[in-house]
């Protein structure tokens, strides 16, 4: 093999790895940090809407001191309404794939220590996808915000009328709800407050990369 031969294989075998690598990293497509005290994304595009008749204000935000968060209240009467109030978020997944979710969450202590999540390809049809829940506690499990993520399989992938629920459910087992905090008895003023909400997804390559992701390969073993 020539020297010149050696280089062009090796450029093409750099420009494909560089090429698989940018595809397949995840980035963020939508995410609402609320800084901006409003029900639109701040990345991207899509918007935040409450479901079932909760009402909503912005306050302290996850990090702290002067930032902001969704905060969430007028829940279901005890007994009543499970898995039918909280919040959405909507946004396009188009041309990506391995769909994820992740935000911030706190539960006062009088909140549902249970919430489901529920996500739709269409914007009709919504699926239970997971079920968040803890043990409350005298303290440490009210008044706490929680990391939460949700890997979603490929039915949600690459479509234009995605979009995820998050809603307050009875403790599991129970035909009630069950507060954060072991000391406080459930309330429909309770609040979920939710912060950096983001649907991120790995880039599909565009027809046109795939065709040089198969040309890079068939040059390559031509040059063996």
């Amino acid at each position: 093999m020539t020297i010149r031969n050696l280089f062009n294989r090796s450029l093409v075998t750099v420009s494909l790895s560089a090429l698989i690598a940018a595809t397949a990293q995840s980035a963020v497509i939508v995410q609402w940090n609320f800084e901006g005290q409003s029900l639109s994304a701040s990345t991207g595009s899509g918007n935040a809407s409450l479901v079932g008749g909760t009402t909503n204000t912005f306050a302290t935000g996850f990090a702290g001191t002067g930032t902001f968060a969704l905060n969430t209240s007028n829940y279901a009467a005890q007994g009543t309404e499970d898995r039918m109030r909280g919040v959405q978020f909507s946004g396009s997944t188009e041309n990506h794939d391995s769909i994820t979710l992740s935000w911030n969450q706190r539960h006062s202590n009088t909140s549902a220590n249970t919430v489901a999540v529920f996500a739709t390809a269409d914007g009709t049809n919504w699926n239970e996808v997971q079920v968040f829940t803890f043990t409350p506690a005298a303290s440490g499990t009210g008044d706490t915000w929680y990391q939460r993520s949700v890997t979603l399989d490929a039915a949600y992938a690459n479509t234009a009328n995605f979009g995820f629920r998050v809603v307050a459910a009875f403790a599991p087992g129970a035909s009630g709800y069950l507060a954060s905090r072991s000391t406080s008895s459930y309330s429909t003023s309770s609040t979920l407050r939710f912060d950096d909400v983001t649907i991120s997804g790995n880039l599909i390559p565009a027809p046109g990369a795939i065709a040089l992701l198969a040309v890079a390969g068939l040059v390559t073993r031509r040059r063996r």
